[in-house]
């Protein structure tokens, strides 16, 4: 249950890049889902998505133009392997950047791997008027991105500033 009376529960989609995974295979999938519900939000959506930009990109796009998810969360993909190309196919879809995202979980994924955190792409964007983030496909990296970083910003006590106020705007999902 939501611990704050003030919060809205938000609509998340999962979206995990992977060639290999399936729902049953997918641990990240499954703590980010049962994260997301602990905080209160719903699952709207959970998909697995193969290692290929148009794919991911089709995927992404159709959750960008429902009226159902308010955050598209992919897990995945984001590293410097030659196959991943999470990042390079959502890029081109965001109407705006988030730039401190990918600066702010490097940051503190230098705290826990030093410099290997260099080799994440983590990103985040925002498309009408839907936050997406790119996150690393590792349990442990993911753990990391939603409770230190994308968590507290779905909250609408979270001050000085959350993006709440800009997904209550997004339709027919937020409850006010």
């Amino acid at each position: 249950m939501n611990k704050f009376p003030n919060e809205f529960p938000l609509q998340l989609a999962i979206v995990t890049v992977s060639n290999r995974h399936t729902i049953a295979t997918d641990d990240t999938g499954e703590m980010l889902s049962n994260a997301l519900q602990q905080q209160g939000h719903q699952l709207c959506q959970r998909v697995i998505v193969p290692e290929n930009l148009y794919q991911i990109r089709a995927v992404v796009s159709h959750l960008i133009a429902d009226t159902q998810s308010q955050v598209i969360l992919l897990s995945g993909g984001t590293g410097f392997h030659a196959k991943n190309c999470t990042v390079q196919a959502i890029t081109p879809l965001f109407d705006r950047d988030i730039p401190g995202f990918g600066e702010l979980f490097r940051t503190l994924s230098f705290q826990k791997i030093g410099s290997a955190a260099l080799q994440s792409g983590a990103s985040a964007g925002i498309a009408n008027q839907k936050l997406i983030f790119a996150i690393p496909g590792s349990a442990d990296a993911a753990q990391l991105a939603v409770e230190q970083i994308i968590f507290p910003q779905l909250l609408a006590h979270t001050k000085p500033c959350n993006f709440t106020s800009l997904l209550r705007r997004a339709g027919p999902c937020a409850n006010e």
